[in-house]
């Protein structure tokens, strides 16, 4: 059925589920399992999203032709249409129309390249509305698909216009023939509010979905809420500051607050439907749902008491009482023994237990060093905000210059490791303040013409508290393995792997790619390196960092993509141009890790060596 006839005369509240295709066949396969679990929620739909310039499109069509067809819940495609090669976009929608779905969300995707980008693109579609037209237009599709666009309450992230410009822009959208908006995320309420009202100002009439994302992580929210230039309220920098470095309680804050918007909304705006960004993990959507009485066995429309937001309150509902009492020795012999991953065998396993529990063994977003079995493996951007090199290519030649040779890139990387360069295209901001503890070396790295992208210093038993290096739950302590991560030439592999043979000693592993898919590594395929870990009172081993190769071939694929996507920025016959696609080619991606967390030098005397 159409969201179109579903949306008709609705009375109670409803919510829409959005997913990603995982990077990796065991995170796709255990997202299925999610899915299924989270489908016993009713949602009203799920959508699934679309990469950039059609990079997921076989895994995005798969995905949702298995949801339409195994979970019987309506389907709704993403589809981006800038930057596609010509007949990308009928053969998508022929694709969706095979698997039965019959419903789009039409999207732009990322900024149009068109001329500046000197690559060819279908020029048909330079807008969204022009893929709401061409739904409309041709007799194939009209009938076919609903279709949504979407809004942007704290205006679009890559459009330098005023606000009635940018209504205009959704009037449009909608007046191509678009039946629903949903919106890009937001945690100002208020301002929500005042959008609805001028957008319904400007005669548009069609049913509006605000677009709610719980707050998973400190980090990632950071990432999308600047990709997607969302206004964060002073009230809610005010309450994560302070327990930054708890993924925990950040999570569960994210939820509480996730209920208090939505009640909000659904007082005072008398909206009925939402959208959960899920990020492909499970908890935090079920207890939203459950915090507003939506699922369960007391279903009902919110009630009007707020959930209490006071760092008192979040103390004791985050933290509870706990007596016990680790040292650092108690810490290193539980991090020896217990280093294991906690991943269900089966995406629908489940164990006794929450920690094994299927719905919860992943619950955090797992980036490029997590867990390759989690549906959430690989956070992606959002829809429709900047992705590749995160910043438009204006901004990006800004900011890194013009490198017409090796040389030029080896300055263009000390000066980022001297902080006089606030980004590159691996880095989307300054250094950690813990990476300062090691820019002596990373600086004689690089001197070398190895390129760092990736590194940490050893850490053994570091307060959780620390300023620096300290995350988790209070009261616990912290461990990290020195490693390094850095684009090298052929031959300097052939010394490193020299070096490892003869003088590694056991202590020293390394994994190696290029972008021709050529791997190398002294680990076992099947080998997992905890790199970063903590003991907590009451808790189990947890392991947020973890390095072994099919996340390293994941995110190796991403590294050399960013080569290409800087080079792209561009003229073909540029000498910037020629020198980034040159290195693309022909470098090794390099990650070593020396294993001997209590010698602060270890890694570095190894590398250095002559």
């Amino acid at each position: 059925m159409k969201l179109k006839q579903k949306l008709e005369n609705r009375s109670r509240p409803f919510y829409t589920f959005e997913f990603f295709p995982p990077k990796t066949d065991q995170g796709f396969s255990n997202l299925l399992g999610r899915i299924e679990r989270m489908a016993v929620f009713n949602p009203l739909a799920i959508s699934v999203t679309w990469g950039a310039s059609g990079s997921t499109k076989d895994r995005s069509l798969e995905l949702a032709g298995l949801t339409q067809a195994e979970y019987g819940i309506e389907t709704i495609l993403h589809l981006t249409c800038t930057n596609t090669e010509g007949g990308m976009i009928d053969e998508a929608l022929k694709g969706a129309k095979a698997h039965g779905i019959q419903n789009i969300l039409a999207l732009r995707g990322d900024p149009p390249r068109g001329a500046e980008y000197w690559i060819p693109t279908d020029p048909r579609f330079v807008h969204a509305k022009d893929l709401v037209a061409y739904i409309r237009s041709e007799p194939e599709y009209a009938e076919q698909f609903c279709v949504g666009v979407a809004g942007y309450p704290d205006g679009h992230p890559d459009h330098d216009v005023d606000e009635e410009t940018e209504l205009e822009n959704l009037k449009a959208k909608v007046d191509a023939g678009a039946d629903y908006i949903v919106t890009q995320l937001f945690y100002d309420v208020d301002g929500f509010l005042d959008w609805v009202k001028k957008v319904r100002a400007k005669g548009i009439q069609v049913p509006i979905i605000p677009g709610i994302m719980p707050i998973q992580s400190y980090a990632s929210f950071l990432r999308v809420t600047k990709l997607c230039g969302t206004r964060i309220p002073s009230e809610i920098i005010a309450a994560l500051d302070p327990i930054k470095h708890d993924d925990q309680k950040i999570k569960d804050y994210g939820i509480k607050l996730c209920i208090n918007m939505i009640r909000r909304l659904y007082q005072e705006g008398h909206i009925q439907g939402y959208h959960f960004c899920t990020l492909n993990l499970e908890k935090s959507v079920r207890k939203v749902l459950e915090g507003l009485q939506w699922i369960g066995d007391g279903q009902k429309p919110a009630e009007n008491k707020l959930i209490a937001e006071s760092e008192e309150e979040r103390e004791q509902a985050v933290n509870g009482e706990s007596t016990l009492i680790i040292t650092p020795h108690d810490a290193t012999v539980s991090a020896m023994s217990s280093l294991a991953g906690k991943a269900p065998s089966e995406a629908g396993s489940v164990g006794r237990g929450e920690l094994n529990h299927a719905a919860t063994w992943d619950e955090f977003p797992n980036g490029r060093f997590g867990d390759f079995k989690s549906p959430a493996y690989g956070l992606q951007d959002l829809w429709d905000a900047s992705s590749g090199l995160g910043v438009k290519p204006e901004q990006a030649r800004a900011q890194w210059g013009y490198p017409k040779s090796v040389e030029d890139l080896t300055n263009f990387f000390l000066s980022y490791l001297h902080s006089k360069d606030g980004t590159t295209p691996f880095s989307s901001g300054p250094l950690f303040a813990e990476t300062q503890m090691i820019i002596p070396h990373l600086e004689k790295l690089t001197k070398r013409g190895w390129w760092t992208v990736g590194s940490q210093p050893t850490v053994d038993a570091a307060p959780s508290e620390d300023e620096v290096v300290g995350w988790g739950p209070r009261g616990g302590y912290v461990f990290q393995k020195a490693f390094v991560e850095f684009f090298a030439d052929p031959e300097d592999l052939q010394w490193l792997k020299n070096v490892v043979n003869k003088r590694g000693g056991g202590k020293v592993s390394f994994l190696a790619a290029n972008v021709e898919g050529e791997y190398e590594s002294n680990l076992e395929d099947d080998a997992t390196n905890a790199v970063t870990w903590g003991i907590f009172p009451g808790q189990e081993v947890a392991q947020p960092t973890i390095i072994e190769r099919e996340n390293f071939l994941a995110w190796k694929d991403e590294a050399f993509g960013i080569w290409g996507a800087w080079a792209q920025i561009y003229p073909p016959d540029s000498a910037e141009r020629k020198v980034l696609d040159h290195v693309r080619k022909t470098r090794w991606l390099v990650s070593v890790i020396h294993h001997d967390y209590k010698d602060t030098d270890a890694l570095w005397t190894f590398l250095l060596q002559d």
